[in-house]
C-alpha cells in the first residue's frame, strides 16, 4: 500500500478546506459567542406551547434589544443570547415574555463581560504555546538516536496546527451556513483535538523510530511509509471505531446544546487521526527528501 506516493494530493486537500474556512473568516470573521464578546444568555421553560423565534424576537426589540439570538434547546424550553443585561433589564425582559406567552420556569441566566472571554483565550493561547514547546523538546529528546531529531517535533507541531486550522475553518463554514458561535465547549473541544493530535504523530513517529533500527537499508520513504501501514490498524480502530462512533451518536441522538461541540470534537479527531498518516509522516519525507528544491523546476528531456 503506497500511502506517501500520493502525499500531494493529500496536502491539496487540506489546503482546499483551509483555504475555504479561512477565506469566510475573513470575510465574515469568527462567530464569536458571548463567553468572548460578552452578553448575556437567558434559558427559559415555558408551561405551553414554546414561542416561535420571530416572537422571541420580536418581545426582546420591544424593550429595547435588537440583538436577540433564540435556540430551541427542548421541549418548551428556548436560550436567548443577547448583549449584557443588567438585573433591571432582566426583570423587564422576564415580565414582557410572561405577559406575551403566559407563565415560564427561568432555567439560567448569565452575564458574561467581555474581559473574562479575553483572558480565557490568553490563557489557552498560553497554555497551547507551553504544551507546543514541551512537545518539540520531549520528541526531540527521546527521539535522540535519530539524525535530525528535532524534525519530528516540529513536523508533530505543524501538524497539529494544520488540524487546528481544519477545526477553525470547519468552524468558520458551520458559523456562515449554520449558526455555529465559537464558546467555551469550543475551547474545550479545540484543546481535546490538540491532545489527540500530538499523542497520534507519536505513536507513528515512534514506529518509524523502532524501524528506522530495524530496516537499516531502506530508503526513508519506503520505511516511512512502511511504518504508517503497521499503524494504521491501530489508528482506524482506537479513533473510528471507539471515539468517533461514540461522537457521532452524540451528534444525531444528544441534545441540541451538545450538537455543535460534538460535531467540532469529531471533526477535529478525524482531522487528527487524518494528518498523522497523510500529513505528518508525508512532511518528513518531503524534508527528508528535501523536495521544495524542485518544485519550480522543469524536468530537463532526455537525450535521443
Amino acid at each position: 500500500m503506497n500511502i506517501l506516493g500520493k502525499r500531494y494530493w493529500y496536502f491539496f486537500l487540506s489546503l482546499f478546506v483551509i483555504v475555504t474556512g479561512m477565506t469566510l473568516m475573513v470575510t465574515g470573521g469568527l462567530p464569536l459567542s458571548i463567553d468572548f464578546t460578552g452578553g448575556s444568555i437567558l434559558e427559559v421553560r415555558f408551561a405551553s406551547a414554546t414561542p416561535e423565534p420571530a416572537e422571541v424576537v420580536a418581545v426582546y426589540e420591544s424593550i429595547g434589544v435588537d440583538d436577540a439570538q433564540v435556540q430551541t434547546t427542548s421541549v418548551g424550553t428556548i436560550q436567548i443570547r443577547s448583549s449584557a443585561l443588567d438585573e433591571i433589564k432582566s426583570v423587564e425582559v422576564q415580565t414582557a415574555l410572561k405577559e406575551e406567552f403566559g407563565e415560564l420556569t427561568v432555567e439560567r441566566f448569565d452575564t458574561v463581560g467581555p474581559s473574562i472571554g479575553r483572558e480565557v483565550t490568553q490563557r489557552a493561547g498560553l497554555a497551547v504555546g507551553v504544551a507546543a514547546l514541551a512537545v518539540v523538546i520531549y520528541i526531540t529528546v527521546t527521539f535522540r538516536g535519530l539524525e535530525h531529531a528535532s524534525r519530528y517535533g516540529i513536523i508533530a507541531i505543524i501538524a497539529m496546527a494544520h488540524d487546528v486550522a481544519i477545526v477553525m475553518a470547519v468552524t468558520a463554514i458551520g458559523g456562515r451556513f449554520w449558526g455555529w458561535q465559537v464558546d467555551a465547549l469550543f475551547l474545550t473541544a479545540l484543546l481535546t483535538v490538540i491532545g489527540f493530535s500530538v499523542q497520534d504523530k507519536i505513536v507513528v513517529f515512534d514506529r518509524i523510530r523502532e524501524n528506522s533500527n530495524v530496516f537499516r537499508r531502506l530508503d526513508f520513504e519506503t520505511l516511512a511509509n512502511h511504518s504508517i501501514v503497521q499503524t494504521l490498524q491501530r489508528s482506524i480502530n482506537t479513533q473510528l471505531m471507539t471515539v468517533e462512533f461514540m461522537l457521532l451518536a452524540l451528534a444525531l441522538f444528544g441534545g441540541i446544546t451538545l450538537r455543535e461541540f460534538a460535531v467540532i470534537l469529531l471533526i477535529g479527531l478525524f482531522s487528527g487521526t487524518y494528518s498523522s498518516i497523510f500529513i505528518a509522516a508525508p512532511l518528513l519525507v518531503v524534508w527528508q527528501n528535501q523536495e521544495w528544491k524542485t518544485w519550480f523546476k522543469r524536468k530537463e528531456l532526455g537525450t535521443l
